[in-house]
């Protein structure tokens, strides 16, 4: 697994921008918000209410694959 929650989501957009498209599906359109830059993955999905697992699958199967 590439991507795990404990990542930044700056870093992993930065990293993998094939990501920004997976993030916005699942409902975590905070690319452009200032949390981005020190939330991790987890704590993103977690405010949002989002399956951090699922993400997490979703993700590693973009930059995968």
């Amino acid at each position: 697994m590439k991507i795990t929650k404990e990542m930044s989501i700056t870093e992993i957009v930065q990293q993998y921008p094939q990501t920004a498209e997976i993030l916005m599906q699942h409902g975590m359109g905070c690319l452009g918000c200032v949390a981005a830059r020190f939330e991790n993955l987890g704590q993103g999905a977690a405010a949002h209410g989002i399956d951090i697992d699922q993400l997490l699958v979703d993700l590693n199967k973009a930059v995968e694959g």
